[in-house]
């Protein structure tokens, strides 16, 4: 069974930046596609990035894109969110998850792994 694992959350003033990592781990660990979600307290969990087993697709929520970068590290099974110039509309908890497919997909019922997420919280 794989798992992922987040870390790197916490508090952040608006404007600064925030690394998340996501690692994967276990005793079927094939090539996954990789993405991060975020759910805000009283809404529904929303797509932010995705990358691809290779790392040279990426796609983006569109709240996000110009300010997030989504990479990996396959060697580490390490994911990374880098969280460039946040705002208080971030705040959320962000989840990491890994689906059975190389590619990349913005769908939340397309990832077959989630983590137990880990809190962002930006300040103004």
């Amino acid at each position: 069974q794989v798992r992922v694992r987040e870390s790197g959350g916490g508090l952040v003033q608006a404007g600064d930046s925030l690394r998340l990592s996501c690692v994967a781990s276990g005793p079927t660990l094939t090539a996954l596609g990789m993405g991060w979600f975020r759910q805000a307290p009283g809404k529904e969990r929303e797509f932010v990035a995705a990358i691809s087993w290779s790392g040279g697709s990426t796609e983006y929520a569109d709240s996000v894109k110009g300010r997030f970068t989504i990479s990996r590290d396959n060697a580490k099974s390490t994911t990374y969110l880098q969280m460039n110039s946040p705002k208080p509309e971030d705040t959320a908890v962000y989840y990491c998850a890994g689906r059975r497919g190389s590619t990349i997909d913005r769908r939340r019922d397309a990832y077959d792994y989630w983590g137990q997420g880990t809190q962002v919280t930006v300040s103004s």
